[in-house]
């Protein structure tokens, strides 16, 4: 069982704080900054429904299979993988399942910081009355010159890091779950606010017309790549974090009944993000499809020109910096608890290291979004077009190494694993189990295998050559 290893790390309280840390991994600046622009790029309606079959029949089964990894191994997530590959006297290469997620949280968290940076810069634009009464063009050119100016990006970020290093090097009990305790409460409140607030100011009709009407003549082959990608994104599948944080788990709590209640409270505050952003926009004339500048360009402008814009945007700001905190400590922790394990340094020394190195490796992203010339080029990955390092990193993570991640995952639980014991870490009734195999086993690595082949042209051609 489990219970025959312990964590060296420690392990959580009980099933709430479990419930509230992997929730906070989970919800992030992926809900609040990323999943707005993605869904107004890519047809709405159309994406939210594609995005909410991923998360119900591909992320739940993937997160009940991460948790279960953890806690069967008790460990960071490669060395977990290494450990119950050899109980199925299975190859030991299978690890690669839990390295890869932790080299993509990595890598995710290089620019992830960035963008967190940006908003804490934005909470003290906000608070300070800079966007009262400034129209679209001067708000653009707010935001411009932040982008252009790598100094104020690296501060910015590295301020983020530093937080982020405090809070992990102080342990589990007295750093992560007592910083997810606030957090995570105070998060939903300010949510809920905002949510509140843009629904009575707002275009609401227009923002739940553009949300739940589906326009697949906007959705392409890309778009349900993104869909998938995201749900991993916004769950931290195959980013190590879930595995990390199973390792944590008490033995007598139900990951499927937890597994469930995560993904619903993520998707719930992924729509409540929608519905806090989307009515602002279309009432006060602006555009969906802004991209990744979509709440630092577009909402400004709305909380410029509102009532009370000043006091909600700074709020909203507040927020998204809590998002960002609670999913970068969950991040982090990966590569800070291998540290630990394996080169036998203590906590704090891990992860000042780790944060350093990842705020070098963001310098990047930084000077993607300053437009240095070495960091900007033109590239045709699968059809879409790159154009920055950091876009290279967020289609490299996002797009492809967290759903084939996923997908190794999914086959190691489901074929590699002795029936046997992920029916005793899971804990569930047998319709439940059986349920879970299945998705595990031939739905997930099917559906995840189809959108690969189909984005590099090889289901195209098949269909071609059987004359369909």
């Amino acid at each position: 069982m489990s219970g025959a290893r312990e964590s060296v790390h420690g392990m959580w309280s009980g099933r709430f704080a479990f419930i509230l840390a992997a929730t906070g991994a989970a919800v992030g600046l992926g809900n609040i900054w990323k999943f707005p622009y993605i869904m107004g790029e890519n047809g709405g309606g159309a994406f939210v429904l594609v995005y909410l079959l991923c998360i119900v029949l591909i992320g739940i089964p993937v997160m009940m299979s991460e948790v279960l990894i953890g806690r069967r191994g008790r460990q960071s997530p490669g060395l977990s993988v290494k450990t119950l590959a050899q109980e199925a006297s299975a190859s030991p290469r299978w690890q690669i399942a839990g390295w890869s997620g932790l080299v993509a949280s990595y890598l995710i968290l290089s620019f992830y910081a960035v963008v967190a940076g940006w908003a804490l810069a934005y909470v003290i634009k906000t608070a300070r009355g800079d966007f009262q009464g400034a129209g679209a063009e001067a708000i653009g050119a707010q935001f411009g010159a932040h982008l252009a100016n790598p100094w104020v990006l690296m501060a910015w970020s590295a301020v983020i890091l530093f937080v982020t290093v405090y809070v992990v090097g102080r342990g589990v009990h007295k750093g992560l779950e007592k910083a997810v305790n606030f957090l995570m409460p105070s998060l939903f409140v300010l949510l809920g606010i905002m949510a509140i607030y843009s629904a009575t100011n707002g275009a609401l009709g227009e923002a739940v017309a553009f949300m739940f009407t589906p326009d697949f003549s906007k959705l392409t082959i890309n778009g349900v790549l993104l869909a998938l990608g995201h749900a991993f994104f916004t769950l931290s599948l195959a980013s190590g974090a879930m595995i990390i944080y199973g390792a944590y788990l008490p033995s007598n709590v139900s990951i499927a009944k937890t597994s469930m209640l995560i993904a619903l409270v993520d998707t719930a505050v992924a729509m409540l993000a929608g519905l806090a952003i989307y009515p602002l926009v279309f009432q006060y004339g602006l555009t969906p499809a802004e991209g990744p500048g979509l709440i630092f360009v577009t909402l400004p402008i709305a909380f410029g020109s509102m009532p009370f814009g000043t006091f909600f945007g700074t709020l909203f700001f507040v927020m998204l910096v809590f998002a960002a905190f609670t999913s970068a400590i969950a991040m982090i922790e990966s590569t800070v608890a291998w540290l630990v394990e394996r080169k036998g340094l203590s906590r704090f020394t891990a992860t000042a290291a780790t944060g350093g190195s990842l705020w070098l490796l963001g310098l990047l992203t930084v000077f993607s979004f300053s437009g240095a010339s070495w960091a900007t080029f033109e590239l045709t990955v699968f059809g879409k077009p790159i154009t920055s390092f950091f876009e290279v990193v967020d289609y490299l993570t996002s797009a492809i190494m967290l759903p084939l991640g996923g997908l190794v995952i999914a086959v190691f639980t489901g074929w590699v694993m002795k029936k046997k014991i992920t029916e005793e870490e899971l804990q569930t009734s047998a319709l439940m189990y059986g349920i879970w195999r299945f998705a595990i086993r031939w739905f997930t690595p099917v559906a995840v295998a189809i959108v690969f082949l189909h984005l590099i042209g090889v289901l195209d051609r098949l269909l071609r050559l059987l004359g369909l």
